[in-house]
């Protein structure tokens, strides 16, 4: 109870995020070895996606919002939603270049240097995403994302870059602007 107390915010938050990954590493890794890769990455995308179903209710509370109805919701909740989930092991950002746009790029992914370290890379089948797209499909919001997702980005192209189309519609001006 002491250390709790000694660490700031930041250093408590760090530590439970690298536990976490090391806890997500270690799970995929024991179920590779005791049931192959077909399987370790059956479960890991269907525990992954369901997680991410409890998740956005709880990012929505958190952050305050009834509900994604708007771009501009959508946008905010992503943000902080992604801020709260980065580790110093995933370098990615976000980017919304127009209406109903969004763009991912990672230069960094935990997923893919693991299953390389376990030697599975070939046959790895990222499951990042299906976080990502267990919370839209938890808030009702439909997408379209290209590429699609078959094995892992990075290990195939070299780069994991996504881009997402929302289907909001068009913002109302104000009165009296442009």
């Amino acid at each position: 109870m002491r250390v709790a107390r000694k660490l700031d915010e930041m250093a408590r938050r760090k530590l439970l995020h690298v536990n976490a990954m090391t806890h997500d590493a270690m799970w995929f890794a024991a179920a590779v070895r005791l049931s192959g890769i077909d399987k370790a990455n059956l479960v890991a995308r269907a525990a992954t996606r369901a997680a991410a179903e409890v998740e956005a209710q709880r990012l929505c509370k958190a952050l305050g919002l009834p509900g994604v109805r708007s771009f501009a919701n959508l946008k905010r909740f992503l943000r902080e939603a992604l801020a709260a989930m980065r580790t110093p092991v995933m370098r990615f950002g976000v980017s919304f270049p127009a209406h109903n746009r969004m763009r991912w790029k990672a230069s960094r992914c935990f997923a893919h240097d693991c299953a390389k370290r376990l030697g599975v890379i070939d046959d790895f089948q990222c499951h990042v995403f299906e976080r990502l797209d267990g919370w839209l499909e938890d808030l009702g919001i439909t997408c379209r994302a290209v590429p699609a997702v078959d094995g892992c980005l990075m290990h195939a192209r070299g780069a994991c870059a996504r881009e997402f189309r929302f289907s909001f519609p068009p913002q109302r001006r104000a009165r009296g602007t442009a």
